[in-house]
């Protein structure tokens, strides 16, 4: 695919555009300071592309103001009386020194306790509750695909889990494949359904257009309460390399 870059600023924004073998123009704000990217058809001109940006400013703008007010976690260490979030809840991790299986156990009092052999690097104890967390979003996500496979009327022939930076999903109706963002397992159920609820329309309509919009408001109406919730709630730490 040919495709074009160039940096255009306008109104102290620096803006990245990316001109490719497409149809549509399509403007992205990204974490975690607001980088806006605007990736457009090849025969736009610059001009026309200029002014479509400074049209689009007030909502860009509002975007980056979102990032910058929206809390963050610094970096995990993975030492006892840190905080990690399970399912729209804090709680407070536990690391035991003991000589059983390695295993993550939650506590009904709001405290992860994270079984290890003394001297588990915290690069293993990291990874440890993130194997965890894999498999507990897995669990809480299947019975949901299966639940709205029916009301849809799709299929999804895989789930895969992985960590985005920018996305909370994505999915490929051609293979019937969805993948959703490892963080969604801190976050509240009604937000992983409105993920999944989300894709799955994508199986349906590709475009976030009115059809779009129609349909997933038909299926779940209050998806913009849920998408509201998600996008406010505080945000995993991750290390930016843009």
């Amino acid at each position: 695919m040919s495709t074009k870059k160039n940096i255009v600023r306008v109104s102290n924004l620096e803006v990245k555009t990316v001109k490719k073998d497409i149809k549509n123009i399509h403007i992205g704000v990204y974490p975690p300071n607001g980088r806006v990217r605007v990736a457009a058809p090849l025969k736009i001109n610059d001009d026309s592309l200029r002014l479509l940006i400074i049209s689009k400013i007030p909502w860009i703008k509002k975007q980056q103001l979102r990032f910058i007010k929206q809390e963050r976690q610094t970096k995990r260490e993975y030492v006892s009386g840190e905080s990690h979030y399970f399912m729209g809840s804090r709680y407070i991790l536990n690391i035991i020194y003991d000589d059983s299986k390695p295993r993550v156990e939650i506590n009904r009092k709001n405290i992860i306790n994270l079984h290890v052999k003394s001297g588990t690097s915290s690069k293993k104890r990291e990874k440890l509750l993130e194997d965890f967390y894999r498999s507990e979003l897995r669990k809480c996500s299947l019975p949901l695909i299966k639940k709205w496979e029916k009301t849809i009327g799709i299929q999804v022939k895989e789930l895969r889990i992985k960590k985005m930076k920018t996305k909370w999903g994505t999915s490929n109706p051609d293979c019937q494949r969805i993948w959703i963002n490892l963080e969604l397992v801190k976050k509240p159920l009604n937000c992983l359904e409105y993920v999944l609820v989300h894709e799955m329309v994508h199986f349906l309509e590709t475009k976030h257009g009115d059809k779009f919009k129609y349909l997933l408001s038909s299926f779940l109406p209050q998806w913009q309460k849920y998408k509201e919730e998600l996008n406010q709630m505080i945000l995993g730490y991750h290390e930016w390399n843009n």
